[in-house]
């Protein structure tokens, strides 16, 4: 079966159309996103303002419009954060459901967390034993680990590096008490729940997913995207503090210039940095191991899990 997802994220508003059936990996048969930026369409009263609903109708209507056309049986649409927290989402979501006809999903931190912990769990397989999951996204980090397909701990902390760069870098190149600062709010944050993580059990295997997690492994000399989603990509943690000072010394602009980071993502790239040298430092981590499927994947597995399996007969 053909189906589509369309992801609306702090970041990036992404349809993802896949051919898919219980018990096989989905395959890619089309992709088409854009840059919104949702949260930075945030009034004083943290409301979508009417720009960023506008867009983001538009769009959604574009998406189905696509979906349509490929083929897809079925469109699974869904929002994280930047909906989740505003004031006005409601409303933001009832416009979509009447001018765009589309019905999204509002996912919970911890729902992120573990949809992408599912996505992760299929990638490696039983082998990995326990997982410890990471990803950061443009509104927060989900944190998720486990033995099973369920994982034991899920949680989602406001630690995104959209929202961070928003929050606590004003000037660029960042200024350097700005960062300090920043670091200390990553790590309290980070710390408040750092400990149920480990008391579930140290992992086996620690994996990252998502956009700001390739970018670091691909500065730091993992292989480029167009060798494909097979070959093996880690983030090792000296190599990371190696490039640290060097990133924080850089405008977006010269981020923009290193392999893997794309202009509008090169502004966010110094506050996931910082993210990322936090999870590896608290949870002790030599290495991160790069997953290619996340929460899309994610959210498209679950879907094909509660679809009944095809009858047999004698």
């Amino acid at each position: 079966m053909r189906l589509g997802v369309l992801d609306v994220g702090s970041n990036t508003v992404h349809l993802l159309v896949v051919d898919a059936h219980r018990g096989a990996a989905p395959l890619p048969a089309y992709s088409h996103k854009t840059e919104l930026r949702l949260a930075e369409h945030l009034d004083a009263g943290g409301n979508i303002d009417r720009a960023g609903a506008d867009e983001l109708v538009s769009f959604v209507q574009e998406a189905a419009e696509l979906a349509e056309d490929k083929g897809c049986e079925s469109v699974l649409a869904f929002a994280t954060s930047a909906l989740r927290e505003a004031p006005n989402g409601e409303t933001v979501l009832e416009r979509v459901r009447t001018e765009a006809r589309v019905d999204l999903q509002v996912l919970s931190g911890e729902d992120e967390a573990r949809l992408t912990f599912l996505a992760v769990r299929r990638w490696f397989g039983w082998s990995s034993g326990r997982l410890a999951v990471f990803d950061i996204g443009g509104g927060s980090l989900e944190i998720a680990s486990g033995s099973d397909e369920e994982p034991t701990v899920a949680v989602s902390v406001p630690l995104g590096a959209g929202r961070l760069t928003r929050e606590g870098l004003t000037t660029d190149p960042p200024d350097k008490d700005e960062v300090k600062a920043l670091r200390k709010r990553i790590r309290v944050e980070m710390a408040a729940v750092a400990g149920d993580v480990l008391r579930a059990g140290r992992p086996q295997r620690s994996v990252a997913t998502s956009k700001t997690f390739r970018s670091l492994a691909r500065i730091c000399g993992a292989a480029p995207s167009d060798e494909g989603p097979y070959v093996p990509r880690s983030l090792h943690r000296d190599d990371l503090a190696e490039w640290m000072p060097k990133l924080i010394a850089m405008s977006a602009a010269e981020r923009a210039e290193l392999p893997g980071v794309s202009p509008g993502r090169a502004g966010q790239l110094m506050a996931g940095a910082l993210v990322a040298d936090a999870v590896m430092d608290l949870f002790d981590l030599t290495l991160l191991e790069v997953c290619p499927w996340a929460l899309r994947e994610g959210v498209i597995l679950s879907q094909l899990d509660q679809l009944q399996p095809p009858s047999t007969h004698a």
